[in-house]
Order: C-alpha cells, then sequence, then structure tokens
C-alpha cells in the first residue's frame, strides 16, 4: 500500500495507558473486531465524524506502518476503501508522533509531527 503512516484516534485515558504501560492493545470496539482500527489521513475526518462526533480531549497517533511489518492488513471497510488494521498491540516503538487533536483555521486536522 501507498501509505506508510496510520493514524489512531485515542482518548486521553487511552493515550496515557499507552505512556504508561508501552503499548495499547485496542479500545473496546478494536478489542470486539480482533484488531486495532486505524485511518489513512484522508479517511481521518470520516472516521472522526463516525465514531468520535462530540467527543472532547481526542488524541491522534501516527503509527509507521512498515515497521509493523506483517501486523499490517488492508482491509475493506466503509465502501469498500482500504483501511490499515493492525493485529497486535501498539507500542510506542512504531509510534512516530502524537498529539492532541486540533484542527487548522481551515477546517483541516492539523496531523501530529516528530521534531
Amino acid at each position: 500500500m501507498p501509505e506508510t503512516i496510520g493514524y489512531k484516534v485515542l482518548t486521553a485515558d487511552q493515550l496515557s495507558a499507552l505512556e504508561q504501560d508501552g503499548s495499547f492493545a485496542g479500545s473496546p470496539v478494536d478489542l470486539e473486531d480482533g484488531y486495532i482500527h486505524l485511518s489513512t489521513a484522508d479517511q481521518l475526518e470520516e472516521t472522526l465524524r463516525k465514531h468520535y462526533a462530540g467527543q472532547d480531549g481526542l488524541q491522534l497517533v501516527a503509527i509507521d506502518l512498515d515497521a509493523l511489518g506483517d501486523a499490517v492488513k488492508w482491509e475493506p471497510s466503509r465502501g469498500g476503501a482500504l483501511f490499515p488494521h493492525i493485529y497486535g498491540p501498539i507500542t510506542l516503538d512504531v509510534v512516530v508522533a502524537y498529539s492532541a487533536l486540533e484542527y487548522e483555521p481551515d477546517g483541516s486536522i492539523r496531523l501530529p509531527i516528530t521534531g
């Protein structure tokens, strides 16, 4: 797949657990489905609208998909679009950046950056 970074939306408590434990096994929905749902940058807006509307304090985590190797599967979801799914935990060594979910003045999502 052309995308090398996937994004996971977490609550502040979930991000805190990732920071403290060094890994994140998934949200309740992830655990129920058997994999961790991620989105590409282009898929984030719809993911937020569909699954996180009205929630405050959200965090956005950028994940190096290449570092996860075979644990990443690109599978069809909304409208047949391929989404990155992780079969296993997110560990801090594959997190390239994270930040509070914020928006640019034009309303687009501000992606977390390193450095």
